[in-house]
This record gives structure tokens, C-alpha cells and sequence, in this order.
């Protein structure tokens, strides 16, 4: 479980490397494990994370524009934008429970961003899972 939060951290580090430089995934992916370490599953689980949500970028968006009443997606906080593609990356696309890929977006917005932002990934979240599990 910890490598797996882990391996997520590094995913959202990486994502939001992305976003703010803009490159192609492989670039920053590749430039970022030259200056981190990580147990080679950690290091696996992450790349699948990070390939997966920034290739599923636009769609991610799509869920999360739809689901975040009142907000633009440019508008979001970028590490707060960062934290929900992950998280909507694998409640789409991995076996993750819900519940687990929620609480973990959770306690990354609790490290990473400010106060208000696990409250506000927290409702986004549970709005996107109620609406996918609507669709199953």
C-alpha cells in the first residue's frame, strides 16, 4: 500500500511537470527518474499512472469539467487539476475500489495543494464515481 501511495505521488509529480512544461510525457518522464529513486514496482506503478492520465488528458478534463460546478477547467489550481486527472485516469481505467482511488486523491491534495483543495477534489470525485458507476 505505501509503494502504491507512493508510485502515486511520483505520478502526480510527474503530471504536473507536464503540464507546466508542456512536453511530450516520455521527456518528462524520462528527466524525472533521473532525479528520483523508487523500488522498481513503485517506479512501474507510477509510469502506468502518469502514461495513462496524461494520454487521457482530454477525456479526464471532459469528466471533470462536467463534474466541478462552476468552474472552468483552466481555472482549477493546476496541482488540484493534476490530483483529478490522476484520480479519474484510474477509477476509468485501473481495479482500484473507488473509495480507495478517492481517499488516496484526498491525502494528495492534503500534501501537495492547500487547505480547501481535499474538500474540494473530495466532492468532484464522488460526483465523477456516482456518475460512471451510473453508466456500468
Amino acid at each position: 500500500m505505501i509503494l502504491r501511495r507512493k508510485a502515486r505521488e511520483f505520478a502526480v509529480q510527474m503530471l504536473f511537470q507536464w503540464e507546466m512544461s508542456g512536453g511530450e510525457p516520455w521527456r518528462v518522464e524520462s528527466h524525472f527518474w533521473k532525479n528520483a529513486r523508487a523500488a522498481k514496482d513503485t517506479r512501474v506503478f507510477a509510469n502506468q499512472l502518469f502514461e495513462g492520465a496524461s494520454a487521457a488528458a482530454k477525456q479526464c478534463d471532459a469528466h471533470i469539467s462536467e463534474h466541478a460546478k462552476n468552474w472552468r477547467i483552466e481555472r482549477i489550481a493546476v496541482m488540484d487539476r493534476t490530483i483529478l486527472r490522476l484520480a479519474v485516469y484510474e477509477l476509468q481505467h485501473m481495479d482500484t475500489p473507488p473509495k480507495v482511488v478517492i481517499n488516496e486523491a484526498i491525502t494528495l491534495a492534503k500534501k501537495f495543494s492547500d487547505e480547501d483543495s481535499p474538500k474540494f477534489i473530495n466532492g468532484v470525485l464522488d460526483a465523477i464515481h456516482k456518475s460512471l458507476a451510473t453508466r456500468h
